[in-house]
């Protein structure tokens, strides 16, 4: 199985993408991985926050395959220690799906047609952190439950 992390818009922040850079070689080297980015939209300077999810929410549906498996990265999801999202991760390597696919919203959030598409809803925290900064951290996170999947040294508990 694959895994794909579906981010919006470009990583603005040099160090968030060298951070980001780094994990991806790692995680690449241990399985298949692929970052897909939708584009950020234009025009949005007057544009509402609701008009903008629903726009950034077409543009991720248009993304996810219908046998993805879908895991929303989203505050108000369900918070798992890294040894629980290490043995979750390790039973959806295990699905019959082709991908499993991590998403990260946009600085709004997302649609609630992106929400109903979601089939988990994963809490990296319960504080509010930017779009840019969730992808470091997950990549992170994704990194560390893979090293513990194989037995690699690295999570320390």
């Amino acid at each position: 199985m694959k895994i794909v992390l579906l981010q919006t818009g470009k990583t603005a922040d040099k160090y968030i993408s060298e951070g980001v850079a780094d994990y991806l070689a790692r995680i690449t080297r241990m399985t298949g991985f692929e970052i897909i980015t939708v584009p950020d939209l234009k025009y949005t300077g007057k544009m509402p926050p609701a008009e903008q999810t629903l726009r950034e929410g077409r543009a991720i549906l248009n993304c996810i395959r219908n046998d993805d498996y879908v895991v929303l990265l989203d505050r108000k999801g369900k918070a798992l220690d890294t040894i629980e999202f290490a043995n979750e991760l390790q039973k959806l390597l295990l699905m019959p799906k082709k991908r499993v696919l991590f998403l990260i919203g946009g600085a709004w959030g997302v649609s609630e047609e992106v929400y109903k598409r979601a089939n988990f809803i994963l809490s990296l925290s319960k504080m509010t952190f930017s779009h840019q900064m969730v992808r470091l951290l997950f990549m992170e996170q994704l990194y560390r439950a893979l090293t513990i999947i194989k037995g690699i040294p690295y999570h320390h508990e």
